[in-house]
């Protein structure tokens, strides 16, 4: 929406925004203005920022990889940190493509399954970044589900809504190439400490890891080696404190652990490998 149409100058947002503890004010502004169809509109949407919703329920999407990705209100807002999560798996499944000489081996499309998938990001950006991948997504939430569907059906992906593993097809236990989690992992008494718009705004569910903030997570860890393929890699995205315990998880459940991190935008993954002879978890 052209500025001159708006009631409110752009000077007068960034000073609300400013006020309401906005730390890019200038940036949100030009966005409102942007998104803005109308003027009653741009109003109504400085009011809800200014009241503490998140600049990206506010819009209806968020940017990430590259991508706009559709955010409904209470829906998880996912994170920069959250891609590095993308590259570290996007890699792992161009591996896939190229064999020990270096050429690509005649092989079926990679399955990857992207659990606790909230709206949907993560399998959006790897279906972009990818070629011929069949990209399966879950999540508990309806609301994410949703918006999971508008952001991931276009591109081909397959979006199912219940807990973890229960709505994924039989037929992918044994035979998923790429497995990543970006389940919940703030430790319950850390909920308080989180900004208010997380959380007030987005689901409990979507951030809540129980007494340690690993309870989620050791529940997919303890099913993925009944669901990778050999070989196969499942990738979760959690904190540098926690990575250790983490490990821990995933070497008790019979995988090969490698940590990746990044300073910038401090973010770790860990990495667990099923062994070619592994063929249906620790006790298979």
């Amino acid at each position: 929406m052209p500025a001159s149409l708006s009631p409110l100058s752009r000077s007068v947002i960034v000073t609300r925004l400013r006020a309401a503890g906005c730390v890019f004010a200038e940036d949100e502004a030009r966005l409102l203005v942007y998104a803005a169809r109308t003027p009653s509109a741009l109003t109504a949407m400085v009011d809800r920022r200014a009241a503490g919703l998140p600049l990206e329920h506010v819009l209806g999407w968020a940017w990430f990889c590259g991508l706009r990705i559709a955010v409904d209100p209470g829906v998880f807002v996912p994170r920069r940190r959250t891609e590095f999560l993308v590259r570290q798996a996007a890699a792992l499944v161009r591996g896939l493509a190229v064999d020990s000489t270096g050429r690509a081996p005649d092989q079926p499309q990679a399955v990857v399954v992207d659990l606790c998938c909230g709206s949907g990001a993560v399998g959006a950006a790897l279906l972009a970044a990818l070629d011929g991948v069949e990209l399966h997504a879950a999540d508990l939430d309806p609301a994410a589900v949703r918006c999971a569907r508008r952001n991931l059906t276009a591109g081909g992906g397959q979006v199912h809504e219940g807990d973890l593993y229960e709505p994924l097809p039989a037929t992918l236990q044994g035979g998923v190439d790429v497995l990543v989690v970006n389940a919940p992992y703030v430790p319950t008494e850390a909920i308080g400490l989180l900004p208010p718009e997380a959380r007030i705004h987005e689901s409990r569910m979507a951030l809540d890891g129980g007494a340690d903030g690993l309870d989620v997570l050791r529940r997919v860890t303890a099913e993925a080696p009944q669901w990778l393929a050999p070989d196969g890699h499942l990738l979760v995205e959690t904190s540098e404190p926690q990575a250790p315990r983490t490990v821990e998880t995933v070497v008790r459940n019979g995988l090969i652990p490698r940590v990746a991190s990044s300073a910038e935008p401090n973010a770790t993954v860990v990495i667990g490998t099923k062994p070619i002879w592994q063929d249906s978890g620790p006790g298979g």
